[in-house]
This record gives structure tokens, sequence and C-alpha cells, in this order.
């Protein structure tokens, strides 16, 4: 098999000295851009009377269902996570979406993608438990029940960002290739339903990550706070 196929970062199409341009790269910036775009021309001219756009219904939809996903995973106010969560969610299903198309190639098929995605939600923790409890408030949990558990902790973090990376990335490869090869098996019969298969792979990998993503976020937030509880 062409090594070009299997992950986007083999696809190089431009390079100078050290310096590659590869697919990965195009289509991030690419989806970066269409969200940028999309962003503004949709915001743009809002209306607050009784009869809408059906572009701003839409949009309203998915963020009140982001809204209320966040809200029942977290039970707090869903507003300072939106921004997060939301983003993570709309560039991994963008980016997926879009592997209907010809020539096209989901970054997120790439392990370096993934790992920068999870690096993003490696970052959130500590940032959100920080906001919310304070600095003490946060690391003490490192040093609990005993400050030997200070590495096993640290360990913990970083294989649960790997194994988020790891999982998003093979789910998505795996998927396309399975795609690929049930179309290669039988190309006249069924390309329209592998095709919708690829799509829902992509949108149920999508709210996934963007679930753990919270789930590890509000489970962070929630140890500071039993830790602070009287009686502890």
């Amino acid at each position: 098999m062409d090594t070009s196929t299997i992950t986007p970062d083999h696809l190089v199409w431009w390079q100078w000295g050290m310096i590659k341009l590869n697919a990965t790269i195009v289509f991030t910036w690419l989806i970066m851009g269409l969200l940028t775009l999309g962003s503004w021309l949709a915001t743009r001219r809002f209306s607050t009377g009784p009869a809408i756009p059906r572009w701003q219904n839409f949009l309203e939809i998915i963020v009140l269902t982001i809204r209320e996903q966040i809200t029942e995973i977290s039970r707090r106010d869903p507003n300072p996570f939106i921004p997060f969560i939301g983003t993570l969610f709309l560039f991994i299903a963008l980016a997926n979406t879009l592997s209907i198309l010809p020539a096209y190639h989901a970054p997120t098929g790439s392990l370096s993608t993934t790992t920068a995605l999870s690096l993003c939600v490696f970052i959130a923790v500590p940032y959100f438990g920080i906001r919310h409890q304070g600095v003490y408030g946060y690391f003490k949990h490192y040093f609990q029940p005993t400050m030997f558990m200070f590495p096993f902790h640290v360990i913990g973090e970083i294989s649960r960002t790997v194994a988020l990376a790891i999982r998003l990335f093979g789910n998505v490869m795996s998927g396309s290739k399975i795609v690929v090869i049930l179309l290669a098996i039988a190309p006249l019969f069924f390309p329209i339903l592998m095709h919708a298969l690829e799509l829902l792979i992509g949108l149920i990998q999508a709210y996934i990550f963007a679930i753990l993503a919270m789930v590890y976020i509000v489970s962070a937030m929630q140890l500071h706070e039993r830790q602070q509880e009287p009686g502890d």
C-alpha cells in the first residue's frame, strides 16, 4: 500500500530543506480558515426579531445542543466551557465531515493533529482547575494521600493525554480505511451508504472527544471541591 494513503503526514506537497508542507498542515489551516470565515459570515447579521433566517436557527440549535450537553455533564454554568469544548467539537466534526470530498485527507487521521488536540485538553484541565480552585487548591491533590503519589498522578495525566490522541487517530484512520476497502470491494453498490457511514463515524468521534475533554475538566474540578469539604 502507498504510504501516502496511511496518514496525510506522508503526503508532502512542497519541501524546502527540512521544511515540509504536507496535507495535514494544508487541510488543518483550511479547516481553521473555513471555521473563521463561516463564523464571521454567520454572526455579522444576527436577528433578534421573532422571524429569524434558517441558517441562524440552525446555528442556534448547534449552540443550544452543545450547551445542554455541557450542562448535563458538569451541572454548572456552561458559558465558561463553550468556547473551548465547542471549538474542539466543530473543528473535529468539520475535519471528519469533509472526508466525503475527493482529494481531501482529514487532518484528524494524523497522529500529530490528534496529539495537538489532546495537548490542548491537557492544558485546559489545569487551566479550569486553577481558575476554579486557585493554584494551591488545584496542585495539592497531586501530593495526596502522600507526596510519594506525585509521580503516579503525573503519569496518569500524561497517559490519559496519550490515550486521547491515539483513540481519535486510530478511530478516524481505521474508519476511513474500512470505507475505502468496502468501496473497493463493491464500488457500484454501496458508495452512498459507505460515505454516510464515514460521516457518521467522524461525527461520533468528534462528539466523543469533546465529551471526554469535558469529563476530564469536570472531574478535576469536582475532585478539588471534595478535598475542600468539611471533615476532610
